[in-house]
């Protein structure tokens, strides 16, 4: 069946989603999803949305240092990703790391245009499983760590979110970003020692 038009990343995830047992009999593979896609399945791809949104959120975050524009970003990418999910080879390419890719490039055009990078909102999620002085001790680190990766330079925040946050391999992330395995590792450790330098003066303010 062919596709017709565009769709939104959120079609199909929200109210009853079905589960991948319903829809295919067993767990479906990325790659198996993909190619349901580039015919049109729109169950199919709902189950991709459903699998992979709040990780390539969560990185897309870390980039941008916006909780929104994070998920404008992925919204983005999930809608390229039913247009030209007939571009998709999984000769080539893992379907994570053909992912990975279009997130990332996403997240770099769009600081590309922007002339400066916001902090983000304030960290104000609900978690009843902590105890309000635990929730205040997290959050404040969590902000602490997300204004040092701020302070990285664009190259290194990526390299950085792909490798520790991701726990990408070196290889992949490499080609992720579309550099040699050498480039990456000396992006992480200039990047490590800036963050070290960033949040160690951020502790004797």
């Amino acid at each position: 069946m062919a596709k017709n038009g565009s769709i939104n990343a959120t079609d199909d995830v929200t109210g009853d989603m079905p589960s991948e047992d319903a829809a295919n009999g067993v767990e479906a593979s990325d790659e198996g999803l993909m190619e349901r896609v580039a015919e049109g399945d729109r169950v199919a791809y709902a189950i991709l949305v459903k699998r992979h949104a709040n990780r390539f959120l969560a990185m897309a975050e870390r980039i941008l240092g916006n909780r929104q524009e994070a998920e404008d970003q992925v919204q983005h990418a999930f809608t390229r990703l039913w247009v030209h999910a007939a571009q998709f080879n999984p000769q080539t390419a893992r379907f994570s790391t053909w992912f990975y890719k279009i997130v990332t490039n996403a997240c770099t055009d769009h600081l590309r245009k922007k002339k400066t990078v916001p902090l983000a909102q304030g960290w104000d999620a609900e978690d009843g499983a902590l105890r309000a002085d635990k929730k205040i001790e997290q959050a404040e680190q969590n902000e602490a760590l997300r204004q040092a990766l701020m302070g990285l330079s664009q190259r290194q925040r990526i390299a950085i979110t792909l490798c520790y946050f991701d726990e990408l391999s070196n290889h992949e992330a490499a080609r992720i970003m579309g550099t040699s395995i050498k480039a990456l590792e000396s992006l992480l450790v200039r990047g490590r020692v800036a963050l070290r330098q960033i949040l160690a003066e951020d502790q004797s303010a």
